[in-house]
């Protein structure tokens, strides 16, 4: 039995719906997640803000708190997809001078102390800059275990599914409430680690409640795929996590984590305003997780 975390070497294999399994550290965690039963918590933060150093320990402390998968969210200077609280996040990252390449070296430091899994959160275009071939290869280098570029269709995706797969990186789309069950097929056909669904139309940000058609949404996504679904847009409450618990396999928090580093440094970037943003992500984590643990979101444990 191999430790939670750690990769024997590269192994693909196919379920029924004929979709690769890449036996990724997300895959692992999922595995994991599922054995005992519980939902998982994935965390988006925007890597550079306010900067890389800080990033560094606000994953290393997210992990601790108990994040099962941290997606780090590449600055980008058009994110037609974030609400407000990530695309202000974007632009303290960018004036950081935070760049795709550099979140590729924070990786490779969140993997001397860390095997939580990564996903890298793109736009597609600073992947296509960089290059594909040069952007896989660095990317298995520093550590990385997966990719969402949430602007890229499944119908453009085959040169960077197939070179993102030979270098052993799980490829995530985005499903969405509008998307028909022919649509969601191909969507998950394409995807692998996990499915990302959005629980809503329109742009990420913190809300209230979950929508009414999410448990449709999620059903719909389970007759075409056995990937673990997890559900993000809106997620920001422990009552959201333990409604999901019954419906998903994972829970994705990302602007109710940005808000609180924003809240922390909007006075300046001192240490001690770093030390307050890693203080209030743990605590907001740790709140998260306890309902995946603890609340209705208890799950039936695999057979």
């Amino acid at each position: 039995m191999r430790a939670l975390g750690t990769i024997d070497g590269p192994k693909l294999r196919e379920n029924f719906h004929t979709e690769l399994i890449l036996e990724t550290r997300i895959h692992e965690r999922f595995k994991t997640l599922r054995n005992v039963g519980e939902l998982g918590l994935v965390a988006y933060i925007t890597a550079g803000d306010p900067s890389l150093d800080a990033t560094l320990q606000f994953v290393l402390s997210l992990a601790e708190a108990g994040a099962d998968v941290i997606e780090l969210g590449v600055p980008f200077s058009d994110p037609l997809a974030d609400g407000p609280t990530i695309q202000r996040a974007s632009e303290r990252a960018l004036k950081s001078g935070t760049t795709l390449a550099r979140v590729l070296d924070l990786v490779r430091r969140i993997r001397k102390s860390s095997q939580v899994p990564l996903v890298l959160f793109s736009y597609y275009n600073p992947i296509l800059q960089m290059g594909l071939e040069k952007f896989a290869s660095t990317a298995e280098a520093a550590g990385a275990d997966g990719v969402l570029a949430t602007d890229l269709t499944p119908e453009e995706s085959e040169d960077y599914r197939r070179i993102l797969g030979a270098h052993h990186l799980d490829t995530i789309f985005l499903g969405a409430p509008t998307s028909t069950d022919e649509r969601l097929a191909k969507i998950a056909a394409c995807s692998s680690g996990f499915l990302y669904l959005i629980s809503r139309t329109g742009v990420t940000g913190a809300k209230d409640s979950l929508p009414d058609d999410l448990p449709a949404l999620v059903r719909r996504a389970r007759a075409v795929t056995q990937l673990p679904l997890a559900v993000g847009f809106g997620i920001s409450l422990p009552v959201h996590v333990s409604v999901l618990g019954g419906l998903a396999d994972a829970a994705v928090a990302g602007s109710a984590l940005v808000s609180e580093i924003e809240k922390a440094t909007k006075a300046g970037v001192s240490r001690s305003a770093i030390d307050a943003a890693v203080l209030a992500l743990t605590e907001k984590v740790q709140v998260l997780k306890h309902a995946a643990r603890h609340g209705l979101s208890r799950r039936e444990v695999a057979p």
